[in-house]
This record gives structure tokens, sequence and C-alpha cells, in this order.
């Protein structure tokens, strides 16, 4: 068998058949079947949404992914300055009351409105992205497994490790290339908040996990090893 061959297997197979019954004919969950909620937790920088977004590609259509970081809360109130000063690796930079009630929303089988952030300006903005369910959905980000209510929705807990320095790495790219952050500021934070968070907040949470992956693997693998474990959780429904 080539290298992920699996990946078409499971599509095809148990992940195919097993929610076909299901559907309605226009692709919606039916009022008694839920979609299976993917957890993924990790330090900042891990390959969370990488993961995510292979398994969105790899597991039937659609599988929506909500990360995390589309829940910060608006600092629009806030001077500009002041905005900058906030912890964003602390649980509380984000509106869990929103995020546990869409996930919740969508493990019913109905869509819901996700917020949609700018890391510029650390605000809301006004448009929403509309997201609709399918068999599967995925939700990643640091704090996926903190929330009681929100970990207990996961039927599919993933939590991925990863060296500090290549946090590091990750996170200054993303941050520098999509949140108009320089690579000193990055760093800075990574520093005084993001390693303190992930060891007081985060890295606790691994408990909690199904599976606990490194993420130095290519994530072709780490996603076919995950893949493994839903279709065990699915075949235990």
């Amino acid at each position: 068998m080539p290298p992920f061959a699996g990946f078409a297997l499971l599509r095809e197979g148990l992940f195919g058949d097993r929610f076909a019954h299901n559907l309605t004919g226009n692709g919606q969950m039916t009022a008694t079947a839920g979609p299976h909620i993917v957890g993924i937790a990790g330090p900042s920088g891990s390959g969370k949404t990488d993961v995510a977004e292979l398994l969105a590609l790899r597991l039937p259509s659609p599988t929506p992914v909500i990360g995390l970081d589309s829940y910060y809360r608006d600092l629009s109130a806030l001077p500009v300055a002041e905005r900058a000063r906030v912890n964003f690796d602390a649980p509380e930079a984000l509106e869990e009351e929103l995020l546990i009630a869409q996930v919740r929303a969508l493990a019913r089988g109905e869509p819901v409105e996700k917020p949609t952030y700018d890391f510029a300006t650390h605000t809301r903005r006004e448009a929403t992205e509309r997201v609709v369910p399918g068999p599967f959905v995925v939700v990643e980000g640091l704090f996926t497994f903190f929330w009681e209510m929100l970990r207990d929705l996961c039927k599919t807990k993933v939590f991925l490790t990863a060296e500090p320095q290549m946090c590091l790495a990750r996170r200054e790219a993303r941050d520098v290339r999509e949140r108009g952050r320089t690579p000193e500021s990055v760093r800075e934070q990574f520093i005084e908040a993001a390693l303190p968070m992930y060891e007081k907040y985060v890295w606790p949470t691994r408990h909690y996990a199904d599976l606990v992956l490194h993420s130095e693997a290519p994530v072709e693998m780490l996603a076919e090893s995950v893949l493994g474990s839903i279709e065990r959780r699915v075949s235990l429904e």
C-alpha cells in the first residue's frame, strides 16, 4: 500500500458509509444525528491549524474547521495602545461563551455565524462566516480542552506537542506574515506570555487527549494518526 493510502480508504469506506443514512437530501444532518466533533489542542506554533485543514480535506465534505482564534474578544472599546498590552495567550482573552454556544449548535447539526477577527487592530469585524456542519467538525486552538463544556463536546481529542524553538519559529513567521507584527514583538510576547500561559493553562490539558502527537512529524503522518483515532472512536458509537 503506498504511503498515506489509508486516507482514501477511510474517506470512501468507514467515514463515507457510517454517516450516509444520517444526512438529508441536501446534505444537512438529521435531527437524530450530530456531527462527530474532533478537538485539537496544543501550544501556539505546534501545527494545529495545518493538521485541522488537512483533516478537513480528508474527511467527508463538508468538514468545517472552527479555529478558536476567531473568538478573541472585541477590544474596539480600548485605546489602541492598551489593546497591544492584553494577554492574548490567556483563556480570558477569548469569548468562551459564544465559542461553546456555537460548537454546541454545530454538534446538534445546526449552522452558525462564526465571528471573524482583525488581528492587526485586535477588533472583531462586522462580517461573519456561515459555518454549516457536516458529519465531522474540527475544533482547534490553544484552549480546546481547557473549558469542560467545550471539552465534553469533542468526541475525538488530539494534543500536539512541539519544542519551544519550533513553536517560536512558526509563530513568528505567521504573525509577521498574517497579523502585522514585527519579529521583535513576536519573540518578546512568546517569552513573556505564550510560554508561561502554555505551561499554566494548555500543557495540563494534554491529559484529556485520546491521542498525543509530536508535531515534528510530517503533517501527513500526523493527520493519518488522527484519522486512525477518529476511526476507532466512530466504530464505538
